[in-house]
């Protein structure tokens, strides 16, 4: 969780100038391509709204020319499908700025004991923010994922059996 897309230096919540919020997704291509993201992108939100602001604009940050090919053809694909015109801005990448503590990992930061469980484990804010397992668990305790995807990933995600129960009741 971040800011993009703006002018302003080292931008924060209470301060973000012309900035967005944003993710920024570090993938591999040869097991993910950015097309399947774009389409994980365009179902998971109304594209056509109107944007609230500047900070709550739905955009894409595409990396070089290929990428912002892609998101724009996908766009292009999803304006015809909807059959209304899309709002999702495409604006080159500029610099990331990782947001503040307290915004990172926002659904795992309201389940105290899984929490403390993973700051022993990454007790480095970038270390926590950047794992894995972390970010899958947030996904889950945000509702994403099946009780299936769950239990296939549970042996994997470093929790105590406590803490895996908790998961498990979300």
């Amino acid at each position: 969780m971040g800011y993009t897309g703006g002018t302003t230096q080292d931008p924060t919540y209470q301060s973000m100038g012309d900035h967005s919020e944003a993710i920024q997704i570090d993938f591999d291509p040869s097991r993910l391509s950015y097309t399947d993201l774009l389409r994980v992108f365009w179902s998971s939100h109304n594209p056509c709204a109107q944007p609230w602001s500047v900070q709550y604009r739905s955009a894409i940050f595409p990396h070089g020319d290929r990428q912002e090919e892609l998101a724009r053809s996908t766009q292009l694909e999803e304006e015809i499908k909807r059959g209304r015109p899309i709002k999702t801005e495409i604006v080159p990448a500029a610099r990331f700025y990782r947001a503040e503590d307290y915004h990172q990992k926002w659904q795992l930061r309201r389940n105290k004991a899984i929490l403390d469980e993973y700051q022993k484990l990454f007790p480095q804010l970038k270390d926590f923010v950047d794992s894995t397992a972390v970010t899958r668990v947030n996904g889950y305790l945000a509702g994403h994922g099946s009780s299936d995807q769950l239990e296939k990933e549970l042996p994997k995600l470093g929790l105590s059996e406590r803490a895996k129960d908790k998961l498990r009741a979300r």
